[in-house]
C-alpha cells in the first residue's frame, strides 16, 4: 500500500511539473533530501523517481515563462568554478574511471537541480516554499527521532533516514543542526500562532533527536550554533540565556552512558574513533602536499593511496591497516581536489557569508524585505557556522542541505536586484542595490 501511494503522488505530479518548472524545483528538493520511497517495502524503494523528476523539471525548464537568467554573483561565480574544478580533477584521479565518473556523476546531479533551481524561484512566497519543502523533507525524521529519544530517556541512537547522505547518525545530527535555524525563521515569520508554537515544539523536538543520535560532531555543532542563534536572534541577551538554559535541560535529560561517551571529546588521544580520524587527515594532508593542483580527484579511500601516503607506523598503531574517509569536509575537499578545490569550497562560504550580511544590512530600512530578509539571512549564517563546526569531522562536502542553503541567499540576492530593477534602477554591481531599496550606499 504504502509503495502504491509513494508512486502515485510523485507520478501524479508529474504532468504537474510540466506545466509548473518551479513545482518541479519543489518537488526534487523533497524527494532528494526526504528520499521518501525508501521508506516503502516493496517496488518503490528502487523505482528511479529522481531521475523521473529530474528529467521532467528540465523539460519544463526549457519551455518555461518561468524561467529566468541565471543570476551572476560572487556566490555563483564561485560556484560553478567549483564544480567545473571538481570536474577537471576527474581526469587527474587516482580511481578508476568507473569509480570516479560514478561519484562525479552523483555530485553533478545535485549541484544541476540547485542551478536550475536558481533559474525557477524567485520572491519570498517561492523563496519560503523552499524552506517549508526542507524543513518538512529532513524535519520530519529530526521530530520522529526526538519523540524515539524522549521515549528510550536517551538510551536508544537516533539514525537518519535511510539512502542518501544522512543515513549516519552523525551527518543526520548535523543537518539537523543546521535545520534549526530554519525553523527559527520560519516561526519568527509565520502569522498563525498554533503554526508558531507548532514550529517551537519541532525545535525541542529536534534538539533531543540531535543528542539522541550520539553524535560528538553534531554535540559540538550544537553547541555553537546555539550561541550563534542566540547573538543573530531579535533578543540577544535575553534569547541566548534562554537557549543556553534549554540546551543544558536537554543535556541533563540524557543518560550517563550518553555523558561518558561525549566526554572522549577531552580525551580524543585514548580514543580509537578519534585518532583513526587523525590518521587520515595525516594521510590527505601527505596525498595533497605531493598533488597540490589537482589531488587525488573523487574517492581517495583507497587501499592503494593509504599504502602510499599513510604515516609510517599509523596503521599497525591506529587502524590495523584499515581506509578511513576523509572525516573532514576540509580534508575531503583538499585531498580530492587539491589546494585550488579546497580555496573555491571556502571561497563559496565566504562569498555566502558576505552576500547574506550585505543583504540584511541593506533590506534592514526597507518596509518591503525589511520583515522577513534579514532574520532569514542571519539564519542562513547560522546555519553555515554549525556546518563549518561540525563538517570539521564528517566527510559531507558535497551534502545538498549546505548548498541548498546557499541558495537560499542566491534568490534573495536575484529577487532583490530584478525588483529594484522593475522599479527604474539599473543594477551594474551590488552597490548599486542600496539606492534601489530605498537606503543608502
Amino acid at each position: 500500500m504504502r509503495d502504491i501511494l509513494i508512486t502515485v503522488i510523485i507520478v501524479g505530479l508529474l504532468p504537474f511539473i510540466l506545466r509548473s518548472a518551479s513545482l518541479g524545483a519543489y518537488v526534487w528538493a523533497w524527494i532528494s533530501m526526504m528520499i521518501p520511497h525508501k521508506n516503502a517495502f516493496g517496488f518503490a524503494a528502487t523505482m528511479p523517481f529522481a531521475h523521473m523528476v529530474a528529467l521532467t523539471t528540465l523539460l519544463s525548464c526549457v519551455f518555461s515563462r518561468e524561467r529566468r537568467p541565471f543570476p551572476v554573483n560572487s556566490i555563483t561565480v564561485t560556484y560553478v568554478l567549483l564544480m567545473l574544478w571538481m570536474s577537471l580533477t576527474c581526469f587527474f584521479a587516482l580511481n578508476t574511471t568507473e569509480v570516479v565518473f560514478e561519484r562525479w556523476l552523483l555530485v553533478f546531479k545535485i549541484h544541476l537541480m540547485v542551478y536550475v533551481t536558481l533559474m525557477l524561484l524567485r520572491g519570498r512566497q517561492q523563496i519560503e516554499r523552499l524552506v517549508w519543502v526542507i524543513v518538512v523533507s529532513i524535519g520530519f525524521y529530526g521530530v520522529k527521532g526526538g519523540v524515539w529519544t524522549l521515549l528510550t530517556g536517551g538510551g536508544g541512537r537516533v539514525w537518519g533516514p535511510p539512502g542518501g547522505f544522512l543515513l549516519d547518525n552523525n551527518a543526520f545530527g548535523l543537518a539537523l543542526v543546521m535545520l534549526l535555524p530554519l525553523f527559527y525563521y520560519l516561526q519568527q515569520v509565520s502569522v498563525r500562532r498554533w503554526l508558531r508554537w507548532g514550529l517551537v515544539g519541532g525545535m525541542v523536538a529536534l534538539t533531543f533527536s540531535i543528542l539522541g543520535t550520539h553524535s560528538r560532531g553534531a554535540l559540538l555543532a550544537l553547541v555553537a550554533m546555539t550561541g550563534f542563534l542566540g547573538l543573530k536572534s531579535r533578543r540577544p541577551v535575553l534569547n541566548s540565556v534562554l537557549l543556553g538554559l534549554g540546551l543544558l535541560a536537554a543535556i541533563a535529560f540524557m543518560p550517563d552512558t550518553w555523558s561518558g561517551r561525549m566526554h572522549t571529546i577531552e580525551t580524543y588521544d585514548q580514543d580509537t574513533s578519534a585518532m583513526s580520524r587523525i590518521y587520515a587527515w595525516k594521510t590527505l594532508w601527505a596525498l595533497a602536499l605531493d598533488r597540490p593542483l589537482t589531488g587525488g580527484g573523487f574517492v581517495v579511500d583507497t587501499p592503494q593511496v593509504f599504502a602510499i601516503y599513510a604515516p609510517p607506523g599509523g596503521a599497525g598503531v591506529y587502524t590495523g591497516g584499515n581506509v578511513y574517509v576523509a572525516h573532514s569536509i576540509y580534508f575531503q575537499m583538499l585531498g580530492e581536489h587539491g589546494f585550488p578545490g579546497l580555496a573555491l569550497f571556502l571561497l563559496l562560504g565566504v562569498a555566502t557569508w558576505r552576500t547574506s550580511a550585505r543583504l540584511a544590512r541593506l533590506a534592514k530600512s526597507d518596509p518591503r524585505y525589511s520583515s522577513w530578509v534579514p532574520m532569514l539571512m542571519r539564519m542562513v549564517q547560522v546555519s553555515l557556522v554549525a556546518f563549518a563546526t561540525g563538517g570539521a569531522f564528517l566527510s559531507l562536502a558535497h551534502l545538498d542541505l549546505i548548498y541548498y542553503i546557499v541558495c537560499l541567499v542566491v534568490l534573495v540576492d536575484a529577487t532583490l536586484r530584478e525588483q529594484a530593477k522593475v522599479a527604474g534602477a539599473t543594477i551594474v554591481n551590488p552597490v548599486a542595490v542600496p539606492t534601489a531599496l530605498g537606503s543608502t550606499p
